[in-house]
């Protein structure tokens, strides 16, 4: 760590006192499947965040930020473990992290290596992708509500039986995040005599889009994202198998043809809308509460979502809209700004080591980003990599994505001039200029490539 990096962390830790510990609180917030579309991102002309947005103007918003795996299961375990997928194998939602008891003892999860460290961990709702992992468990009502949610629209036969949008009935208290947010806010209001790590993970807007009626009947008719109905012309067979290959997503033709695509649309804005409301509890018991000057707030998404974009739904691409997740890190007096320098999810461990003043581990593969809350421009050497199973990785800096499937085929796009990725400068005979960026860019992808885990 650099000379004025310690000298930022010393007069941090020496403001974020805690029972005379000067080991500030962490309050870890993730929320499910949430893409750009939030207000200080600007990524949908209808999205309504307050709170999200309160939250980035006193800290500091990661415009770039990527995920390392582009579904729940690897993004959450590489993010947790500070391990790329490419790295532990763990490439998709089938196979858990619980079945492989080896790498659990030689790889400490964040929460559990500030236990190591003397925190009181606590958790609720959806953080690991299962189990839990700390010392202390709040409710975690899961994304249907047995015998409170109920079936909105018919699908095909085979498709996920969570899949389904559309407005719920019953009292609000009792919505998923509503019962989540509101034990978070009891552990907020209380004394205690350690530090904690307090996890709090929202499942909106997963799937099922089912947000109040309240909320829903608030927006009214939506703006559907841009669609190039040719986009999928210059991009190679790789990209089709790995990104249309679940049958268990509905198509974007069926959501066109039965008209469902902006009622899926609608019930998503509706879902952050109604996830946001409740981030605004959480932070107004922080707030009244008595760890209000203490308490370092980390707000990220998973991974991206499609609705539409690129002809498709869901997550499990290597572009843009999967990808890129909102990103926000609040230190109180201090660190607040925004910057447009790639970084990754991997680095909130490493980050929040550094920010806490814990124990080193040396294991982990992220970068710490306290240069970059200490100055948002600071000199950064880094890109984000992404990774949708065995050898496909996306590479993103400050202007290019950079995509290599297993089987050698490419994408390349220019964010300053095509931010919707449209056009893939690798197709056909390469331009010199983009071929040096090529191969800068491919400098950058993983060495280790594992075998996927459980085959």
């Amino acid at each position: 760590m650099k000379i004025h990096s310690l000298l930022l962390l010393f007069s941090l830790l020496a403001t974020l006192s805690f029972a005379g510990t000067n080991k500030p609180n962490v309050l870890f917030i993730a929320v499910d499947d949430l893409n750009d579309w939030v207000g200080c991102l600007g990524g949908h002309p209808q999205t309504k965040t307050p709170n999200i947005d309160r939250l980035a103007a006193r800290g500091m918003l990661f415009t770039n930020a990527h995920c390392q795996g582009t579904m729940c299961n690897p993004s959450r375990i590489s993010l947790l473990w500070g391990s790329r997928p490419s790295s532990t194998g763990f490439y998709d939602n089938h196979y858990h992290v619980s079945k492989e008891p080896e790498f659990l003892k030689k790889h400490v999860s964040l929460p559990n290596h500030f236990a190591a460290n003397g925190y009181r961990t606590l958790t609720a709702g959806k953080i690991f992708h299962t189990g839990t992992y700390s010392q202390i468990v709040g409710p975690r009502p899961g994304q249907w509500r047995k015998g409170l949610d109920r079936k909105v629209h018919d699908k095909p036969k085979g498709w996920h039986g969570i899949w389904d949008f559309g407005p719920q009935d019953y009292e609000e208290t009792k919505f998923t995040d509503h019962v989540t947010a509101t034990w978070v806010a009891e552990q907020l209001g209380k004394e205690s005599d350690k530090p904690f790590f307090l996890s709090c993970g929202f499942y909106r807007p997963h799937v099922p889009f089912f947000p109040p009626r309240r909320v829903y009947d608030s927006l009214e008719k939506v703006a559907l994202p841009e669609v190039k109905e040719e986009d999928w012309s210059d991009v190679p067979d790789a990209a089709r198998k790995v990104s249309l290959s679940n049958p268990k997503i509905p198509t974007h033709d069926w959501m066109k043809e039965k008209n469902r695509w902006q009622l899926a649309v609608h019930a998503y804005l509706a879902c952050v809308r109604w996830t946001d409301e409740q981030l605004g509890r959480v932070l107004d018991a922080l707030d009244k509460g008595p760890h209000a000057k203490d308490t370092i707030v980390v707000l990220f998404s998973d991974h991206g979502y499609h609705l539409g974009e690129k002809q498709r739904w869901s997550k499990f691409s290597l572009w843009e809209r999967t990808t890129r997740i909102p990103l926000i890190i609040s230190v109180p007096e201090g660190m607040k700004g925004r910057t447009d320098q790639p970084v990754e999810l991997l680095s909130l461990y490493p980050t929040l080591v550094d920010l806490c003043g814990l124990s080193a581990n040396p294991k982990l593969e992220g970068v710490s980003l306290l240069p970059l809350l200490e100055n948002p421009d600071a000199k950064w050497g880094h890109v984000a990599i992404s990774t949708l199973g065995q050898n496909n990785h996306a590479v993103r800096d400050r202007r290019w994505r950079y995509i290599r499937y297993a089987d050698g085929t490419e994408e390349l796009y220019d964010h300053q001039k095509d931010p919707h990725e449209w056009n893939n400068l690798a197709k056909g005979e390469l331009n010199p200029s983009h071929a040096k960026v090529i191969a800068r860019l491919k400098k950058h992808l993983p060495k280790i490539n594992a075998p996927q885990r459980g085959r």
